[in-house]
């Protein structure tokens, strides 16, 4: 009976009252305040994920799909176009480069490989320096593999700037190694 009589006359000061009501409120407050910010972070995220999401679906070509709905194959052809190998080449150095600066990036050096390893078999080679952004490296991939003629990613070797928070534009430095065939090699 005796703590219930002193929490009875500490309850009974104004004072103390307002001060345990004004504890209660803070508590509440911080409580109200830390779930509001776990679900905006949590709808960031998810606005983030449909963002990337529709990236992906909006880099699908369109000629992928008959008119039945099954898989079409896409149109052009599957080798590098040009009369000579250099056109050729030049060619290949052309669309990685259209690539690389469509995305916001910008092709630092390049180097087209004519007589690499796989030329007997027809296949060319570039080789590429860029510096490009995280989500633009993602896209850079699907759109030199994706479409014709067919190209293929034979070397990537990416390079992360050394701190982030003290890069302002946060740029990866990619050195890219693209092949495709041409046909005048067979």
């Amino acid at each position: 009976m005796n703590q219930a009589a002193t929490l009875r006359n500490f309850l009974n000061q104004p004072l103390a009252a307002a001060a345990c009501f004004a504890a209660v409120v803070a508590l509440l407050l911080f409580t109200i305040i830390s779930s509001l910010a776990d679900v905006l972070s949590q709808r960031a995220e998810v606005v983030a994920s449909a963002t990337m999401l529709e990236q992906f679906e909006g880099h699908r070509p369109a000629a992928t799909r008959s008119a039945t709905g099954g898989v079409a194959a896409p149109s052009g052809s599957p080798f590098l176009e040009g009369a000579t190998v250099t056109v050729a080449g030049a060619a290949l150095l052309q669309r990685v480069t259209a690539a690389v600066t469509k995305l916001g990036g910008s092709v630092l050096s390049s180097q087209v490989d004519l007589q690499g390893t796989e030329a007997k078999a027809g296949f060319l080679s570039v080789i590429a320096s860029c510096e490009i952004d995280q989500v633009g490296l993602q896209q850079l991939l699907y759109d030199v593999e994706a479409g014709m003629p067919f190209l293929f990613i034979d070397q990537l070797v990416v390079q992360a700037p050394s701190n982030f928070s003290a890069s302002t534009d946060g740029k990866l430095r990619v050195l890219l190694t693209v092949s495709g065939q041409w046909k005048g090699g067979k």
